[in-house]
C-alpha cells in the first residue's frame, strides 16, 4: 500500500513494464511514481509540474516511459526515467489525448484524441507515421500478435477494426453496439461512456469498459458477438467512477478504466462501483437472460479495507495485479484471505 500526499492526489493511470518488474502510476498532481513490483517498493518520484501526466505508458525498455499532457499543450512526451530528461515530443494533437496504446511487437504507439483522429508514432521520429480522422475516437488497442488495431468510436457505438499494415486504409470490421447500450439519460450528450478497451491474451474476447450501469461488454474478438454484459454488483455512484472520455464536462478524476483481464484471458476483475473491493467475473460462467440482456454476474469479491479500485491493471508476467485510487495497492494470491460470495 503506498498513500499518496496530499489526501486529494489521485491516480489517473497504471501500468507495467514489459517483464513485469516495474509499475508507473501517473497522478493528478503532476508526478509520476515509479515502483518496484517485485519487492513492493516505492523506487522514485518523477516530475511533470510544468505539463501535468497522464496515461503513462512504458515502452519496452523499462527506464523509458510516453504520457500525455494535461497541461499548457497536448504534447506526447517520451522520458527516461533513469535520469528524468526528455528523450522526444510527439506533436499533433489539437486537444487532450484520452488513451495512449503501445504495440506489444514493436516500438510504435496509437494516440487518440479529442480532436478525432487516432496516430501511429514510432519513437525514433517526432512525426506521425499515420493518421487516421475518425468520429470521437477515444480509445485504441493493439490484438496479442499486434496485427490488428481496435478503435472504439464513441459517438457511433462501433468498434472499427483495422489491419495495422494498412492502416490507412478502410476498417476490414466494425462492430456495431448501439443495440447493447442503454438509452441516453436526459441532459446528458448521449454517448457511450466507455471507459477501456482490451483483448484478452488468447486474443479470443474483447472488452469495452464502460461507466454504466448495465456494466462492462464482453465481445467475441473475431465476430463482434455480444457474449455476455458484466453488470457491477452494485448500482455504481458517480462520485465513485473516473471519468470517461466522452464525459462533458468532466465531473471527476481522469482514469484509464476499472477493470483487467487475467493473464490466461477468462476472469475479468475490476472495481465494484461503490465499495472498496474489488470484483471477480469468470468469463467462462453462467450466462443468465435479464430482460434482453445476456449476463454474467460476479462470482466473487476480493475484500479490500484500503483505497477503492477506481483503476485496476493485472501484471500479465506475474500473478498479482494492482489497484488505485487516492492510495496505490498491489495485490498478492494468499490462501489466507478468503473471497466474500456475492
Amino acid at each position: 500500500l503506498f498513500k499518496l500526499s496530499p489526501a486529494e492526489t489521485y491516480v489517473t493511470s497504471l501500468d507495467f513494464d514489459d517483464d513485469g518488474q516495474l509499475l508507473i502510476a501517473a497522478c493528478s498532481d503532476a508526478s509520476l511514481q515509479l515502483y518496484s513490483a517485485r519487492d513492493g517498493t516505492h523506487q522514485k518520484t518523477l516530475l511533470s509540474q510544468k505539463y501535468g501526466c497522464h496515461l503513462a505508458r512504458f515502452s519496452h525498455h523499462s527506464q523509458s516511459i510516453i504520457y500525455a499532457s494535461t497541461r499548457i499543450d497536448d504534447t506526447i512526451r517520451y522520458l527516461s526515467t533513469h535520469d528524468n530528461t526528455y528523450l522526444r515530443y510527439f506533436k499533433g494533437h489539437t486537444a487532450a489525448v484520452t488513451d495512449l496504446a503501445p504495440c506489444p511487437g514493436n516500438d510504435t504507439f496509437l494516440s487518440c484524441s479529442i480532436d478525432n483522429t487516432v496516430r501511429l508514432w514510432d519513437l525514433r521520429s517526432q512525426n506521425a507515421q499515420g493518421k487516421l480522422n475518425l468520429a470521437t475516437p477515444y480509445l485504441a488497442t493493439y490484438d496479442p500478435s499486434a496485427n490488428v488495431i481496435a478503435i472504439a468510436s464513441a459517438s457511433t457505438s462501433s468498434i472499427l477494426l483495422y489491419d495495422l499494415k494498412q492502416f490507412d486504409k478502410a476498417p476490414f470490421a466494425t462492430f456495431d453496439l448501439r443495440p447493447h447500450e442503454p438509452r441516453p439519460a436526459a441532459g446528458t450528450n448521449g454517448i457511450p461512456e466507455w471507459t477501456k478497451l482490451e483483448f484478452s491474451n488468447d486474443g479470443k474476447s474483447l472488452l469495452v469498459a464502460t461507466n454504466h450501469s448495465h456494466g462492462h461488454l464482453l465481445l467475441d474478438a473475431f465476430n463482434g458477438e455480444l457474449k455476455a454484459h458484466l453488470p457491477r454488483p452494485f448500482q455504481p455512484t458517480w462520485g465513485g467512477l473516473r471519468a470517461a472520455p466522452s464525459a462533458t464536462p468532466s465531473r471527476s478524476a481522469l482514469g484509464q478504466g476499472d477493470v483487467s483481464f487475467s493473464p490466461d484471458g477468462r476472469y475479468v476483475i475490476g472495481g465494484s462501483g461503490a465499495d472498496r473491493d474489488a470484483v471477480v467475473w469468470d468469463t467462462q460462467g453462467r450466462v443468465t437472460k435479464e430482460g434482453e440482456r445476456q449476463v454474467i454476474r460476479p462470482m466473487c469479491s476480493l475484500p479490500c479495507d484500503r483505497g477503492k479500485a477506481a483503476i485496476v491493471l493485472w501484471n500479465h508476467k506475474f500473478n498479482m495485479m494492482a489497484t488505485a485510487d487516492t492510495e496505490v495497492i498491489m495485490w498478492l494470491p494468499d490462501e489466507h484471505v478468503g473471497m466474500k460470495s456475492l
